[in-house]
């Protein structure tokens, strides 16, 4: 998905905010450009396919009420992003994952209308059956399993290695033992979910092969019949390459072979549970540069903002890209410092050294009051960040719903 805002809509806000502010700071997300990328995700799914958009990626709710209509439901991660989920759309189908789920939530949960728990331990099985029995309802899970490897490379690993997530395969015969035991848990199937932020098609077509193969081996030893596989998500983007792309329509058409001929037809649903790669591309993140120094043969860039706005590359140690929007209003009776020709850090507003966003970045020029556009910042930037520490301002939100040529 390419960024659609224009030139035009970024330099009315710019201005508009240095005109209210003094300085600018904000996310821009374009909700045009997001409806028109996640149609065409969800077009080229095949049939029994089905898209939940994962919350956890950005909660947002003019994001979430753009997508209700696309997409099959929202994935969420607690009873805050269920009431979110509700209040943006309250018909939306909702399914709820979590390694660490309270009684109060799974009751939340259930008297919320939730389609699905995300069952991810033994006792965690306990706490639902126990919640549902007290409330009269018999609650449908899926259980999640901790898989062996080898798993395709990603930036995150949920399994084939020691992890806080899901149920290892040894443990899975006591699940569905006690599953069996009582009335008010139906295990509809199971949640497979390994990799976060994955860039090949092939070896994710791999990995849902991996996927098939264990679960038609669990139907045959346990005597049991799926009827729900939830993929998980795990689709990636590539923040230093922004011309690098996951390969949708190649995966896509791999999937479609994969599932016509392999997957058993009693498993009516194949649910993914995609969020970076539904909105990453939608966002931007705009900060203005106050004040740039030289020290130790490092020219930095100083900006209104910094990790405690946009904490993803400190998080996954990148460099974020990003592009310079020239400002030509200069009201200080200052001499202007500049940049020109050599390579810059952007840190940010935070008394820490760790309060970096990009580094060794190498530009034409950038002056103090320019704004820097972060790109692809629509994904776990504002969701994953230490808003309050030092208590600055928070960033304006700003949500384009046309865009316009």
């Amino acid at each position: 998905m390419r960024n659609e805002i224009n030139a035009h809509q970024i330099s009315a806000h710019v201005s508009d905010q240095q005109s209210r502010n003094g300085s600018v700071c904000t996310y821009v997300y374009d909700l045009a450009a997001l409806a028109g990328h996640v149609r065409a995700v969800v077009a080229a799914l095949p049939e029994r396919c089905r898209m939940f958009y994962a919350m956890k990626a950005n909660s947002a709710k003019p994001l979430l009420q753009t997508l209700a209509p696309i997409v099959a439901g929202f994935e969420v991660a607690s009873a805050g992003e269920l009431a979110k989920a509700r209040a943006a759309s309250p018909d939306a189908p909702v399914i709820m994952g979590g390694p660490a789920k309270t009684e109060r939530a799974i009751a939340e949960a259930l008297a919320g209308g939730v389609r699905r728990l995300h069952v991810e331990s033994v006792l965690e099985l306990h706490r639902v059956a126990a919640v549902a029995d007290r409330m009269g309802r018999t609650a449908e899970v899926l259980l999640r399993v901790n898989l062996a490897g080898p798993f395709p490379a990603a930036t995150l690993a949920m399994a084939g290695r020691p992890t806080q997530f899901g149920i290892e395969e040894p443990a899975l015969p006591e699940a569905l033992r006690l599953a069996r035991e009582t009335s008010r848990v139906r295990v509809a199937g199971f949640h497979l979910h390994s990799v976060s932020n994955n860039l090949s098609a092939r070896a994710h077509l791999a990995m849902l092969a991996h996927y098939r193969d264990r679960v038609l081996d669990w139907e045959h030893r346990f005597g049991l019949r799926c009827e729900v596989l939830n993929l998980g998500g795990g689709i990636g983007i590539d923040y230093t390459d922004p011309a690098r792309r996951f390969d949708w329509a190649g995966f896509t058409a791999g999937l479609e072979d994969l599932v016509r001929r392999t997957f058993p037809a009693h498993w009516r649903e194949i649910d993914f549970e995609c969020g970076r790669y539904l909105v990453a591309d939608c966002g931007r993140y705009l900060v203005e540069v106050l004040d740039i120094k030289r020290n130790h043969g490092v020219n930095y860039l100083l900006v209104r903002g910094g990790t405690h706005h946009f904490r993803l590359p400190v998080s996954w140690q990148h460099s974020h890209p990003f592009t310079v929007l020239p400002v030509e209003r200069w009201d200080l009776d200052a001499p202007r410092p500049a940049v020109r020709g050599e390579p810059v850090t952007v840190v940010g507003e935070l008394c820490t050294p760790k309060d970096v966003l990009a580094r060794d970045v190498p530009l034409e020029q950038v002056r103090v009051g320019d704004v820097l556009a972060f790109q692809r910042a629509g994904a776990y930037g504002w969701e994953i960040s230490h808003h309050d520490f030092l208590s600055h301002p928070h960033p304006e939100q700003v949500f384009f719903r046309v865009s316009q040529g």
